[in-house]
Parts: C-alpha cells; sequence; structure tokens
C-alpha cells in the first residue's frame, strides 16, 4: 500500500518531473505455433498475438487513466524468431516479420521485438536465414525490431557472427536509404542479453519464460535529476554518497509505482507478471533527459572527465534502489546513454565534448552500450564489425550485459544530422578513428570465454 506522503509524491512525479511507465511489454511464447508450411505457420502467429494482445492497449489506457501515470509505450516481444521458425529460408522469414508487424498494427502496439537469433556460439541455418533476412525486413516493416546476440560471458564471442552483422548493418542501412538508415535504429547486437527485456530493440521472450507475460519499463531520468537538483539547492555542501543515497530512494519509489500498474494490468488481463526493468531510459523531450543528470551532478556536460564515475554511480544506484523496492526487477535496470534519444547526450555529441571513444568507455558501467549511434554513411562493415567486438568484449569481461545499436547513416558525413524520428530522435554524425580492423575480422572464429566464465 502507498502512504499518502507517497501518493502526493508521485503526483509531484508525474506533473513536473516527466515520471512515466516507458513500456508495458506483453511477451508471448510462439513455440506452439510452429509448423511446417510457412503459411500455416504465419497464420497461427497471427492468431495467437491478436488473440492474447487484444485488450493490451485498453488495459493499458484505463490503467493510465486511474494511476495518471503516462504508459507512453505499448509493446509485445515473442520468442527468437530464428528458433521457432528455423526451417523458413530468408524470404520466408521475411513474410514472418511482415506477419508480426500486421499482428501489431493490429493490436495498436507501438513496437514488436524478438525477430532475431542468439549466436554466440555458431549459427544454425536458421539463424543465418533470419540474419539474411534482415535488410529486406526492417526495411518493409514499421513496428518491428530485432536483436541478435553474439556473445555471452560463459561462451565468448562469436567473431563470425560479429563479421556477419558489420555486413548485414551495412546491407540495412543501404535498404532503408531514404531514411537515414532507420531500420538500423531497429536493429541492435546484443552480449549477455536477457530473457525478459521489455525495452526495444532488444525486447524478446526468452525460452524458459512463461506462455505469456507482462513486464514493465519505467523510466525517470527528469524525476532522478530533479531530485538531484533540489537537493544540491537546498545544500552545496552535499557529498557524493548522500546523492547516491537520493538516487536510491527515488529509484525505490519510481519501481513501487512501476510494480503497482504492472501487476494491475497482469491481473486484468489474467496473464502472469513478470518483472519491471527500471532504465533511465530518455526521449528527445526537454526535461527526460539522462544526460542534464551529469550536469546536475557537477559536470559541465555529458562526456567531460569524471562522467564515467558519475555515471557507474548513478547506476548502481538506480540497480540499488530497484531491489530494494521490488523482488521482481529484471531486464537491464540501469542507466541509458542512446545518443540520438537524449537532447543533452546529442548536444555534448555535436559540440565534441563526448566521442566515441569517451562513449565506449562509459559503456563499461552502463546498461546498454553504444546506443543510437549514428555512423559516417562510408564506414566499411570491418570498422563496423570491430566496434561491435569492442562492446561485446566489455560486456563479457565484465560480465555484463551490453549492446551496440549502430546507424551508417548513407550519404552522410561527420558532422551532418540524422534524423530518425519520434523516440528515436535525430543526432550528429559521429566521426570514427581511422586505422583499419579487416584483417582481424576476417580470421573469424571464436574468442574464447574468459577465466570470469568459470564460475560453477
Amino acid at each position: 500500500m502507498f502512504s499518502d506522503r507517497e501518493v502526493l509524491s508521485t503526483l509531484a512525479m508525474v506533473r513536473g518531473e516527466n515520471l512515466d511507465l516507458r513500456t508495458v511489454t506483453l511477451g508471448v511464447s510462439l513455440f506452439d505455433c510452429c509448423a511446417s508450411d510457412p503459411e500455416r505457420f504465419q497464420e497461427n502467429i497471427f492468431r495467437k498475438i491478436t488473440r492474447l494482445a487484444a485488450q493490451l492497449v485498453p488495459v493499458c489506457n484505463e490503467a493510465e487513466e486511474k494511476y495518471g501515470v503516462p504508459i507512453v509505450n505499448k509493446r509485445l516481444s515473442v520468442s527468437p524468431i530464428a528458433a521457432v521458425g528455423a526451417a523458413f529460408d530468408p524470404a520466408q522469414m521475411v513474410k514472418i516479420a511482415q506477419t508480426l508487424d500486421a499482428a501489431a498494427r493490429e493490436v495498436g502496439v507501438d513496437f514488436v521485438g524478438g525477430f532475431g537469433a542468439l549466436v554466440e556460439k555458431g549459427c544454425t541455418p536458421g539463424d543465418r536465414h533470419l540474419i539474411e533476412a534482415l535488410p529486406e525486413a526492417l526495411a518493409t516493416t514499421e513496428r518491428l525490431c530485432a536483436s541478435i546476440n553474439v556473445a555471452t560471458t560463459r561462451a565468448g564471442i562469436n567473431m563470425d557472427a560479429v563479421a556477419l552483422m558489420g555486413e548485414t548493418i551495412k546491407a540495412t542501412a543501404r535498404r532503408t536509404a531514404d531514411r537515414d538508415g532507420l531500420g538500423c535504429a531497429k536493429l541492435v547486437v546484443f552480449a549477455n542479453i536477457p530473457q525478459d527485456v521489455p525495452f526495444m530493440a532488444g525486447a524478446y521472450l526468452g525460452i524458459g519464460e512463461p506462455d505469456a507475460v507482462i513486464n514493465v519499463g519505467v523510466s525517470g531520468p527528469g524525476v532522478v535529476n530533479e531530485a538531484i537538483r533540489r537537493a544540491r539547492s537546498a545544500n552545496s555542501a552535499i557529498r557524493l554518497d548522500e546523492l547516491a543515497e537520493l538516487v536510491k530512494r527515488t529509484a525505490c519509489r519510481v519501481t513501487r509505482v512501476g510494480e503497482l500498474i504492472g501487476r494491475e494490468v497482469a491481473a486484468r488481463m489474467n496473464i502472469r507478471f513478470g518483472i519491471v526493468d527500471l532504465s533511465l531510459a530518455p526521449t528527445p523531450r526537454v526535461g527526460d533527459s539522462v544526460g542534464e543528470i551529469f550536469r546536475s551532478l557537477g559536470l559541465s556536460r555529458i562526456g567531460a572527465p569524471g562522467s564515467t564515475a558519475a555515471l557507474a554511480m548513478l547506476n548502481d544506484a538506480v540497480k540499488r534502489g530497484g531491489a530494494f523496492a521490488s523482488c521482481n526487477v529484471g531486464g537491464l535496470s540501469g542507466a541509458f546513454i542512446p545518443v540520438s534519444e537524449d537532447l543533452e547526450i546529442s548536444a555534448a555529441a555535436e559540440d565534441g565534448t563526448l566521442s566515441l571513444e569517451k562513449l565506449e568507455a562509459m559503456t563499461s558501467v552502463c546498461s546498454v552500450g553504444l546506443d543510437m549511434i549514428a555512423l559516417p554513411g562510408d564506414t566499411d562493415a570491418a570498422t563496423i564489425s570491430g566496434i561491435i567486438a569492442d562492446e561485446m568484449a566489455i560486456g563479457v569481461i565484465n560480465k555484463k550485459s551490453t549492446a551496440a545499436r549502430l546507424i551508417p547513416v548513407p550519404g552522410k558525413k561527420a558532422g551532418d544530422r540524422a534524423s530518425f524520428g519520434g523516440l528515436l530522435g535525430s543526432a550528429i554524425i559521429m566521426p570514427v578513428k581511422s586505422g583499419s580492423c579487416t584483417d582481424f575480422i576476417r580470421q573469424g572464429g571464436l574468442i574464447p570465454a574468459p577465466l570470469q566464465s568459470l564460475i560453477n
């Protein structure tokens, strides 16, 4: 139960600090939809999704009205298509992608995730067919998102898959060149992907998950920023450990709001409640920025010296608060630093304070990795694969989830601007350091699992 004080505090967070429930994501298992005939398989998918998700948007709207907390997105995640559709060729995979998109449109959700594969130790024919289908699938759908897991701490890094994804990202950018390579904004390459992420583009329903489950993603960068700003205004001598405690308590309150609404939606739909993902995920709106938190902490801008330390403190405090508030915290739960989706981060990239190299360093302590990074259109596939490999190594060695969502924008160069629309925002195209990694990438094979993997 919420106390009167908590209720009033929550109302203040909604009205003035941009508190929202970023997403309610319904996970749907597609394993019982399997069929040898592709048309039958697509029909089974469409029927199951539209049956289970028919009330998702209306129920979310009712919960939003009841509690007064905006639910920004309603989303779907499904079983990895490379597994449930392993028998189908690339052309049939594209049709499956279009079926998922049609089902999402039918029930009125914003995105559907799960068009992906888990290839950290190697690729099956189904995995390869799905990856081959990605450029066309992402170009001919509106709401589809895709993720490929190429590394884990227990398995190491599949460099053959990393090389393949560099080529696939380039092909996807070319196929959506008229939209600044928008297809790449819906494609993410992961290390240590969780099975229950409600945030796109990495959302999918893991093989160990229930037949249907409600996961929620709460985002409160504006709430955290305002709490820090008020505290520093009231006490200019406040210490960093005291600010960390403040962030922890704020995250706790935000998590409780998310779980309350998530359980309400799950109960009304008679579907199991899963997890709360408390991630400070920004939007392009003013006052809803992770980057602004760095200013409130005393840095001139994100990317300045001290940024990695500040992000480490912020990420840990958010996780501590979420874990205290709920036994059901999962997903990524931390701080996202997507360049195009955050006005302050985008501005820091534009004025040169935030470089690609500094971003990579910061991903060692954040929740998601190199996110929504616009690159020059002439960046070659091997260089993209090299950037991905570096990011995967950070995740594997540190036993954490990390990812790369890279967008080589066709026809544009460093310093130009790319626009992706909606929550995806816009970003300055960041320069890439010169130097070739082509021979390294071409060698392929596996980078073995690190010693940290031996934890049995």
